[in-house]
């Protein structure tokens, strides 16, 4: 008579039932059950991974995904050398600022023009509304829409740097410097996110 109860020979009998078939070599077969087994499980993680993260506490509502903020961008352009043309660094500069995110997302555009002091107050004016427009053109060449872009002539109130040396005589670099457009690109206003439904409620 065996020392072990009848329990320990259906534990054993089971755990030989689950032991995997061997080939000649002792390696184990996978049968095609297994094989079955294997690809379902893969798909089922495959489609967990594509799916959106979804809240624990109620499956039906997916939860918000995190968007990069996007910066305004600014830029100069300077009329140092060309006092009403776009030169060839002025191309290179709106250039790079049409391929910023705020740019291509659509923001508004401001250009704020000036000049130097030299003329009137009036011609002053105009000249710095005309190398607004000339940044504007450009841009409109490119393709940015018209209608995002605003002008502003402030003349030659807004210098950068002074206009004439400190014994008063005139400062050509200065007045160089003060002849520019600045431009500023704000990004568009971000939708408010959409309200919560909220659940129904249980009936009792």
């Amino acid at each position: 008579m065996t020392k072990y109860g009848p329990a320990a020979l259906i534990l054993c009998l089971s755990l030989v039932g689950c032991e995997r078939p061997v080939d000649k070599d002792g390696n184990n077969v996978v049968n095609a059950a297994d094989n079955a087994a294997n690809m379902t499980m893969a798909a089922n993680d495959s489609d967990n991974a594509a799916q959106p993260p979804r809240s624990i506490l109620r499956p039906d509502v997916v939860e918000p995904q995190e968007t990069p903020k996007i910066e305004p961008a600014e830029t100069m352009i300077g009329f140092g050398s060309s006092t009403m043309r776009l030169d060839d660094a002025a191309k290179v500069a709106l250039d790079a600022l049409l391929a910023t995110p705020a740019m291509k997302a659509g923001g508004a555009v401001t250009l704020r023009g000036h000049s130097d002091s030299r003329g009137t107050d009036g011609d002053n004016r105009v000249a710095s509304r005309i190398r607004a427009e000339r940044v504007r053109d450009y841009l409109v060449e490119k393709g940015v829409a018209k209608d995002r872009i605003t002008l502003i002539a402030l003349g030659e109130t807004r210098p950068l740097v002074p206009n004439a040396k400190e014994d008063g005589s005139d400062d050509p670099d200065g007045r160089a410097k003060n002849r520019r457009v600045e431009i500023i690109v704000t990004p568009p206003a971000e939708a408010p996110a959409p309200a919560e439904t909220p659940a129904p409620a249980e009936k009792e």
